[in-house]
Order: C-alpha cells, then sequence, then structure tokens
C-alpha cells in the first residue's frame, strides 16, 4: 500500500481534513508529530509504484472534485506560472551522469539543474486545476496550451508568456491576454507599459503564494528520485495537498444544515 504521511505544525487542522479522505483506493493519511514545518514523504514499500500511469493526477483530480462538492468551484481566470524544482547535479553514481531526463536552465545569472513545475491556478481560489511537469530548459511558453482548461475569460502571467495571444485564444475563445508585456527597451522605457504590468501582478502575483506553500510549507524544493515519471507523480500529489492547505479554513467550517 502507498501511504501518504502529512506532518505539520497545525496537526489538528489537518486532522479534520484528514477524516474527509477515509482510507481507500490504496492511498492513507496518516498524521505524524508536529515538526514546526509541513513536510510531505512518500513511504514506498516498491519505488515502480510512483510509476503507474496517472497515480498522482489522479489524487489532484479526486481533491478538486471534493474541493468542488465543498462549494470550491474554479472560476474563469487562469494565472499560469512555473517554479524549478532543483536536482543533484553530482555524477556520483553507477552511471557517472546526470540525469539524463533532466536539464539545466538559466534564471536571472546562476544556473539551475532540475525539472519545472507548471501549473495553472485560479485567480480566484488559487486552487492548482493543471500541472504540467518539464525538464528545466523548456520554455514556460511551450506548454501554455495544456494549462487552460478552456472556459476562460482572463489569462495571466508574466513575461514568459508574452507573444502568446493567438494560441490564447485558440485554447480559451472567450479569454482576454492578461499577460505582461514588454516594457524594457535598449533606448527607452515604456512607463505606461511598465504600470500597467504592476497593475497585472497585483493578481499575477497570487500564483507566488502558491509556490510559497509547495516549497516553504511540504518542503519540494529538491527531486527525490531520478527520472521525471515519478517526481511528476509526487508533484501531482503535492498540489493536491496544496489545493487543501489553501483552502483549509473554508473545509473547517461546520456546515450548516
Amino acid at each position: 500500500m502507498l501511504g501518504l504521511r502529512v506532518q505539520a505544525s497545525q496537526s489538528r487542522e489537518y486532522g479534520a481534513i484528514a477524516k474527509q479522505f477515509p482510507p481507500r483506493d490504496g492511498f492513507q493519511f496518516t498524521l505524524g508529530k508536529p515538526c514546526g514545518q509541513a513536510l510531505v514523504e512518500i513511504l514506498r514499500p516498491d519505488h515502480h509504484l510512483l510509476e503507474e500511469p496517472g497515480l498522482g493526477g489522479e489524487m489532484l483530480e479526486t481533491v478538486n472534485l471534493h474541493l468542488q462538492e465543498k462549494g470550491v468551484r474554479i472560476t474563469t481566470g487562469t494565472i499560469v506560472d512555473a517554479t524549478i524544482i532543483q536536482a543533484p547535479s553530482s555524477t556520483k553514481n553507477c552511471e557517472q551522469q546526470r540525469d539524463p531526463e533532466r536539464h539545466q536552465a538559466k534564471k536571472g545569472k546562476p544556473w539551475y539543474f532540475g525539472m519545472k513545475a507548471q501549473v495553472g491556478v485560479d485567480s480566484k481560489t488559487k486552487i492548482i486545476h493543471t500541472a504540467v511537469v518539464t525538464p528545466a530548459h523548456v520554455a514556460d511558453a511551450t506548454v501554455l496550451p495544456e494549462l487552460l482548461h478552456g472556459e476562460e475569460t482572463r489569462v495571466w502571467g508574466d513575461q514568459a508568456y508574452r507573444g502568446q495571444s493567438e494560441v490564447i485564444h485558440i485554447c480559451a475563445p472567450r479569454a482576454q491576454d492578461c499577460t505582461h508585456r514588454r516594457y524594457r527597451y535598449k533606448d527607452r522605457i515604456d512607463e505606461l507599459e511598465r504600470a500597467k504590468n504592476r497593475t497585472k501582478s497585483t493578481i499575477r502575483s497570487k500564483v507566488e503564494h502558491v509556490f510559497g506553500v509547495m516549497k516553504l510549507n511540504f518542503g519540494f524544493v529538491k527531486v527525490r528520485y531520478r527520472g521525471l515519471k515519478k517526481n511528476a507523480n509526487r508533484v501531482f500529489a503535492v498540489c493536491a495537498l496544496v489545493n487543501l492547505f489553501m483552502v483549509r479554513r473554508k473545509l473547517l467550517q461546520p456546515s450548516v444544515v
């Protein structure tokens, strides 16, 4: 059986949430001792269980369906963004090489080796409705069509998604492109476009809260396994937990009969 252990400082809240998901279909929520910071550990008797097709995706889908039953619905605004999950770059292994399924990418000045967790987040509830895992060198804009559910009226994103208006219109015909525009040029700075980007950031920045919960609360800052399949399942499982965390107060409210 694949067990999912959740250790959190707010063990009482997690206990109440865990009761809403009784052990079934091979999944089990187990509460550990409070440790001051939330951690997620995938406990597995067999590593290949993590390679089962759609295992993590089914967890995310099940959680989102449960949240929908509780009144937390996906709206018509989507924020798209990506974060790099680092991987060990050491070659001290049997093959004496780095993981071939992951690559390096430059963000700012430093280089990072690992993979990208690319997500589509609801602009109102901060719920992750779509997640895609790629090597770190894959451009964010290339997976944009996979991050939209098609019913959007607005799509927010940083400058990595600029120039994708046609793609957005194809995937979501009613959507307005609210991604950031270029404002810095070689000889000038477009202050008007810069001000528009700042206004858009009031909505777009909500996705950073989601990544903060993923990395700081659940400790997902580095990959644990070789290959994308196992780590992708872990990404989807963590996304499901992030969704529960984001709406935990609503889930814990007593239901009115």
